[in-house]
């Protein structure tokens, strides 16, 4: 378990960053692709002056192993601790090249990172934050890993997006137990594949249950958007939601121990609906940059507050680049 202690009277800040998925050619100079991550990036820290970031994944692709190293040299620099979990894209060259890519950023000042059973992937692990000699809040970094195989077809190739694993879970659930007999009631689930559970929330809050590009982002902070009950709810659903088809049975471990208040999940670049369900916050987090496919209007990163008892907000922070396209 990694402990961070808060520097400040205020509330303890994290800003999450999202499926940046830079090329090496795009960290080059004069890049498009690469100026509006680092615009963007630079304008959120600026803005909202975090005291821990998380990426949520999908960081480059694997094998390129210049893209990963270009982007702890330049994140390491804001002189910020910062954390990350593998996204699909990130793991698609299996375990070797993960390792490869925490080997390097383990060289870097501010990366924290601690090693688990490797049987349940890359990266599941406690940051533990101190706030007013409290322990305020356990953020839970956890691996999705990539895509797995399901039912298979006549050639045996039928594949679903990952899931955390029953292995997982019981992790899960030791990490939990573990925080509340330390005086923690109250955690976070960073993710970058969304669990199952987060087709349940989406269909209870929307009135529509498809998702609806012709929903705007202005649009989505208005109560129209939001069945009775839900009207707190914000942000879009621009694009089908990829889970693994199955309830691999996190929210119901998640409701049983009643410590997660709050998942957050990349992977899907053009949702970042945040809305309640049964007492748990679901957070699509906002893309950063243009990396793979994007929404100019969805640009920017999601901010969570933390104050002595756990979690106290989450908005997303928004970057206009319109002047870099």
């Amino acid at each position: 378990m990694i402990k961070i202690k808060s520097k400040n009277h205020g509330d303890f800040c994290i800003l999450n960053l999202t499926d940046p998925q830079l090329t090496a050619e795009e960290w080059e100079n004069d890049n498009k692709t690469g100026n509006i991550f680092k615009h963007t990036t630079e304008s959120l820290i600026e803005r909202v002056k975090p005291d821990l970031i998380t990426l949520s994944g999908d960081l480059s692709y694997a094998g390129d192993f210049v893209s990963y190293k270009n982007f702890a040299d330049y994140i390491d620099k804001f002189q910020i601790p910062w954390t990350c979990c593998f996204g699909n894209h990130d793991n698609q060259d299996g375990a070797d090249s993960v390792e490869k890519v925490v080997s390097e950023y383990k060289k870097h000042k501010y990366f924290l990172f601690e090693d688990c059973d490797k049987s349940l992937g890359i990266g599941n692990f406690v940051i533990l934050i101190e706030k007013n000699g409290k322990n305020a809040e356990g953020v839970i970094i956890m691996d999705t890993h990539d895509k797995v195989p399901y039912k298979s077809d006549a050639a045996g190739k039928n594949l679903a997006w990952g899931y955390l694993t029953k292995e997982q879970l019981c992790w899960y659930e030791k990490s939990v137990t573990q925080l509340k007999n330390m005086g923690c009631n109250d955690t976070m689930l960073i993710t970058h594949i969304p669990i199952h559970a987060y087709n349940l929330a989406a269909k209870a809050a929307f009135r529509n249950p498809q998702n609806d590009k012709s929903i705007t982002l202005e649009q989505s902070y208005g109560k129209e958007v939001w069945n009775k009950g839900y009207e707190n709810s914000y942000g879009v659903w621009h694009e089908p939601l990829s889970t693994y088809p199955d309830d691999e049975g996190a929210f119901d471990l998640i409701s049983e121990l009643g410590s997660t208040k709050t998942v957050i999940c990349g992977h899907n670049h053009i949702n970042n609906w945040v809305s309640e369900y049964f007492g748990v916050r679901f957070v699509f987090a906002t893309k950063t940059g243009c990396g793979s496919y994007w929404e100019p209007d969805i640009n920017g990163g999601t901010v969570i507050s933390v104050n002595d008892n756990g979690v106290n907000s989450v908005h997303h922070e928004y970057v206009d680049v319109s002047d870099l396209l």
